[in-house]
């Protein structure tokens, strides 16, 4: 049987990672709250749905991510798949099944839980998050002949490609960076299609115009650097 983790990096979401957590099937063996700093009581609703905590005081995404990494590599009995998803409650936690399916029964490396259009309830994603998308997909086909449609947040893999992929990126390209060294590496993937709502509270990235913009900078920068590597 697959052993599945989560790993949820948060910031200031006391108010959506209880809800997160409760709605993740329990085919999950543990559930990995990263605290990006936050000053609300996200630690303690997480802590209280039975997640286990951990802190990672350098702001970003990836920074987030890469301490969840770094906890599972202290641990003595290493998972077969991580899940990444987001702390907002903007996904929908149940679809995990539907995220790691094609890894339990196709044997795929990776998977994104895409959000295409006809699943995203209005207004869920900004017009600069879907111009973005297509911009950094569309970039990634052209020079990689890629397949993929989205840089959706909520994705699986096999935690020992996942290490093979060597993760840096600290803060808002690390979903792009994923991707791309799949791309490089040439491992298996497929998106699944995934509903998408209006999360709880303000975007950190795309609910700012520093967030947009940066997030943009980073996307692209890796775009390149992995085209002209």
């Amino acid at each position: 049987m697959n052993t599945i983790v989560v790993i949820i990096p948060a910031f200031n979401e006391e108010k959506a990672i209880g809800h997160v957590i409760n709605e993740i099937p329990n085919i999950v063996r543990e559930i990995i709250v990263v605290n990006n700093n936050s000053n609300d009581n996200t630690v303690l609703v997480a802590q209280k749905a039975g997640a286990t905590v951990l802190s990672e005081n350098k702001k970003g995404y990836g920074y987030a991510c890469l301490k969840g990494l770094e906890y599972l590599a202290q641990k003595e009995t290493k998972p077969d798949i991580v899940v990444f998803l987001d702390g907002d409650f903007s996904d929908y936690p149940e679809e995990l099944t539907k995220i790691v399916g094609p890894i339990i029964e196709d044997n795929i490396d990776f998977v994104i839980g895409a959000r295409v259009a006809a699943l995203r309830e209005k207004y869920s994603m900004t017009p600069q998050q879907i111009f973005g998308n297509w911009l950094a997909t569309f970039l990634m086909k052209m020079f990689f002949k890629a397949n993929f449609s989205d840089l959706g947040p909520f994705r699986a893999i096999k935690y020992k490609k996942l290490l093979a992929l060597k993760m840096e990126d600290q803060t808002y390209g690390w979903t792009v960076e994923m991707q791309l060294k799949v791309l490089k590496q040439k491992m298996s993937y497929v998106e699944i299609p995934v509903r998408y709502k209006n999360r709880i509270g303000v975007s950190k990235v795309s609910g700012t115009v520093k967030g947009t913009v940066m997030a943009g900078i980073k996307i692209i920068g890796w775009i390149f650097k992995y085209t002209f590597k």
